[in-house]
């Protein structure tokens, strides 16, 4: 079995509370024996995998097989295309240099619900939407990343996993994939694409 799960901001990605004031998963009515595949911080939304099968933890989500994963990110004033450049040539974050990925502004921003609670609201500082595709997720990177380029994250959504769009699954909600959508997460081609 593999579920889409819509992760809200305040979600764990674990079943069980962890002291802290942040949702368990237990709490969405998800199937018995499923697992995460991956995780999401408690303050990151988006689309989150659920499975109850050994060994899709690995074919997912070592950067050796090259499965994508798509980011918005809602950032502290406009990148220039420098700093977007240096995202995608890979920065230092903890010492460790990030691998190639793909940036870009996304333009339109993407139509959304606002979160609750609201992000940080500054009058005079602007914000936009970064699109980045990465083959690799170490905790916290997409959020230290575009801090190292200076340009904060404010809201953090996983908004694709390989072919695999969160599309217009509701935050807090999950469904069960199809043969074909399984199919279009572990037959897309690895790597960047252009």
């Amino acid at each position: 079995m593999l579920i889409a799960f819509h992760k809200p901001y305040g979600v764990l990605s674990q079943f069980t509370p962890d002291g802290s004031p942040n949702r368990p998963l237990a709490e969405f009515g998800l199937p018995a024996n499923v697992y995460p595949l991956g995780r999401l911080d408690a303050d990151s939304e988006g689309l989150l995998l659920l499975s109850d099968e050994a060994g899709l933890n690995t074919r997912l989500l070592d950067p050796e097989q090259g499965h994508r994963r798509t980011y918005w990110a809602q950032v502290e004033r406009i990148p220039p295309q420098e700093a977007l450049t240096t995202l995608e040539r890979g920065v230092v974050i903890q010492g460790y240099r990030t691998r190639p990925c793909r940036a870009w502004l996304l333009s339109p921003a993407p139509e959304i619900p606002p979160r609750d609670p609201p992000i940080r609201y500054r009058k005079n500082v602007p914000d936009c939407w970064l699109g980045l595709e990465l083959i690799e997720g170490k905790n916290r990177q997409v959020r230290r990343m575009t801090a190292a380029v200076g340009h904060p994250t404010l809201r953090l959504i996983r908004a694709q996993i390989g072919e695999l769009a969160l599309g217009s699954l509701p935050a807090g909600n999950w469904r069960e994939l199809s043969a074909e959508e399984r199919r279009a997460i572990f037959s897309a081609s690895p790597g960047r694409r252009q």
